[in-house]
């Protein structure tokens, strides 16, 4: 993973990247118990966005680095690593507002865990819902936290659903 979040810094530095931030699964390890994965999602801000080959400059920067693809993947030490453009005003706003973490001396930026949260409220999954509720019960995040990141961004009624099926009696 340190060799990843030299990559990623070094990405930024370079330019290719504006920002990025680890989340998923690999991120939410940060808040909770170790949960299986096969890869690692991040999330990045590019600086132009409206290409149609929007990932093109991070494929071809790996490339010069050593790093090989492995379908929509760059493998990065032990993991494939999937970089997700950020795609809507709640991944945005996780990525600007990311916590820097210290990993074995190597800053890695990491998505918060009410974002995660939310994104997870998101996508809908059993996986995601499974994910919020580890985030809770680690109390990483809040069920205030979570509703009011929710409602700034038109999630309300996922949200007052899944406290419906999950966490009222």
């Amino acid at each position: 993973m340190r060799e990843l979040a030299q990559l990623l810094n070094d990405m930024r530095s370079a330019g290719v990247i504006e920002n990025y931030a680890l989340f998923g699964a690999m991120a939410q390890m940060r808040y909770t118990e170790a949960v299986a994965t096969l890869d690692a999602d991040v999330l990045v801000a590019v600086p132009t966005p409206e290409r149609i080959d929007v990932l093109a400059g991070i494929y071809e920067f790996c490339a010069r680095r050593g790093f090989s693809a492995e379908g929509e993947a760059m493998k990065v030490g032990a993991w494939p690593v999937q970089f997700v453009p950020v795609f809507s005003s709640l991944t945005r706003e996780a990525l600007e507002q990311a916590d820097t973490a210290d990993f074995e001396g190597t800053a890695l930026r990491v998505v918060r865990a009410d974002h995660l949260a939310v994104i997870a409220l998101t996508a809908g999954r059993a996986k995601d819902y499974a994910r919020i509720l580890a985030l809770l019960e680690s109390s990483s995040a809040t069920r205030d936290q979570i509703a009011s990141l929710a409602s700034r961004h038109g999630l309300a009624d996922a949200w007052r659903r899944f406290e419906a099926k999950f966490l009222d009696e």
